[in-house]
């Protein structure tokens, strides 16, 4: 079997962490730690989803997200809510509209609100697990001009998008590509996402970053479940898996 290069990382993610998702959550670490041959892969932790699961309330699962913690997966902060109660226009209502399902949370918040809500969410799940957060993904991998600029502000050494993984504070961008993932809420939208992590495991091989993300909602389907495990086989034969504090060290 050929071993991954040292110099080409992938960074896999498991999304919408969260008391409400705990099942899921579980059932795709144990994937990605198989395949992956360890802990080596981040999680993405929503404080309160959709008004419904707040952490701040469940100790059995806080308990249970230090000890995946202690173990050696990275926690962002992914949002508070991750529901977008805001009125769109132009190219952001284009967005809301046909690149989630109402979960863009901080694409159309102001700079003072989704600050406060990067922060709280800092200190919430950095009192959980003890250590800092990796840093911040907006829910949908979508900002608005009021998340960009307080994200300069708040504190976080990483955020990324669909396109592109870069440090808030300098701007500098650490990595560049398209996200893998998949969808499982209508029968077009899962087979797109299969058929484009198909092409990319042709693709992508030969880039230096490969990013990975798995949903919750994807254990509701096996055909998302065998192209996950598919892509993950295909990519820890090329890529060193990582986390993504080590792509700091290496350019985009």
């Amino acid at each position: 079997m050929p071993q991954p290069r040292a110099d080409k990382r992938l960074l896999a993610s498991i999304h919408d962490v969260g008391p409400g998702s705990e099942r899921q959550v579980e059932q795709l670490f144990g994937m990605l730690e198989a395949r992956l041959g360890g802990p080596r892969f981040a999680m993405l932790v929503v404080p309160d989803h959709w008004s419904q699961h707040p952490l701040r309330e469940n100790p059995a699962f806080q308990a249970k997200l230090r000890a995946w913690s202690d173990a050696g997966i990275e926690m962002f902060v992914h949002g508070w809510f991750h529901r977008d109660t805001a009125t769109h226009s132009g190219a952001a209502q284009f967005k809301a509209k046909h690149m989630t399902a109402g979960e863009g949370e901080f694409l159309g918040l102001d700079e003072a609100t989704a600050l406060q809500r990067m922060q709280d969410g800092k200190a919430l799940i950095e009192d959980v697990i003890g250590r800092e957060t990796a840093g911040f993904i907006a829910p949908a991998w979508l900002y608005g001009d009021g998340a960009h600029a307080a994200l300069a502000k708040a504190g976080f050494a990483l955020a990324e998008d669909h396109w592109k993984v870069w440090n808030p504070a300098s701007g500098a961008v650490l990595a560049k590509g398209p996200v893998i993932t998949w969808a499982s809420r209508s029968r077009m939208r899962t087979a797109s996402s299969l058929a484009f992590s198909a092409i990319a495991r042709q693709a992508l091989p030969f880039t230096r970053t490969v990013r990975i993300a798995v949903h919750p909602g994807d254990v509701t389907k096996t055909s998302l479940l065998a192209s996950i495990d598919a892509t993950l086989r295909c990519f820890a034969t090329t890529h060193q898996p990582s986390r993504y504090a080590e792509i700091n060290d290496l350019k985009a």
